[in-house]
């Protein structure tokens, strides 16, 4: 019994992702920003920045590359919240909680269905980098693995921007908040240039800030394709934030309704 009901759920999620696969598909603005920001970023910091930082942008993009990934499907993982609450906003949620299906479907549905603008961000921050003359000493497999794990931190992070969604009314505001944070922690991070340059009151919040423990993961499977103590603790930091935020979402979304 409990895994026909595990099953109905399951198909209902689904179906919720391919509704919202299919919004973000057919509305090519919300596609906007997963696939300009990697790119602008990219050439704006590689060819500003190269120079000054590693001597040439060939030299520093082997190191920029994996603060745009993570900086990129952070960006991409904001916009979970804004879009959640424009749904809210428009009634949508209220239609969903007429239909006999389980609390945590309507919201699991939509960022199930975020994780293909995940994928592209990460795609495109990578691909751009690519172009502008980076090439990856690591095998393919390390490469999808690097992206499988920025994807999920990623996934795992918009929840709490899902949380955000259903607290903020003001689906601007979300987007202006989320917009702030995520520049905030990544520039008070190690994804641009040497956390050893940084001024030394800097450094220990720079060491301890998350997104720099995740650039670090990244960075060195990228560098030697091997899988690090640091790499797993990045995994499980995702998994605890799902354990966390996932049921305190749901809890709240039912609490609102």
């Amino acid at each position: 019994m409990q895994v026909t009901i595990r099953k109905h759920v399951m198909g209902d999620i689904l179906t919720m992702a391919h509704r919202n696969l299919l919004k973000t598909i057919h509305n090519p603005d919300n596609l906007s920003d997963v696939v300009f920001q990697p790119v602008i970023f990219t050439l704006l910091f590689g060819y500003l920045f190269g120079g000054v930082i590693a001597g040439s942008v060939h030299a520093y993009l082997p190191m920029l590359v994996s603060g745009i990934l993570v900086q990129s499907i952070l960006n991409a993982a904001s916009g979970s919240g804004q879009q959640l609450r424009e749904d809210i906003n428009a009634g949508v949620f209220d239609r969903f909680k007429t239909l006999p299906i389980a609390p945590i479907v309507p919201l699991a549905g939509q960022l199930v269905g975020d994780i293909f603008r995940l994928l592209l961000s990460g795609a495109m921050a990578l691909v751009t980098a690519v172009v502008m003359g980076w090439r990856p000493t690591v095998g393919p497999m390390a490469l999808l693995a690097v992206l499988g794990l920025a994807v999920f931190i990623g996934w795992a992070t918009s929840w709490i921007f899902a949380l955000v969604g259903l607290l903020v009314k003001n689906a601007a505001l979300i987007g202006s908040l989320s917009m702030i944070i995520i520049l905030v922690l990544t520039f008070l991070s190690n994804a641009f240039i040497p956390t050893k340059t940084l001024p030394k009151l800097l450094q220990p919040v720079v060491n301890a800030n998350p997104v720099s423990l995740t650039i670090t993961a990244i960075r060195t499977v990228l560098r030697t394709g091997q899988w690090t103590s640091t790499t797993t603790l990045v995994g499980v930091s995702g998994i605890i934030m799902i354990l966390i935020f996932m049921p305190l979402t749901v809890l709240v979304y039912r609490h609102r309704g």
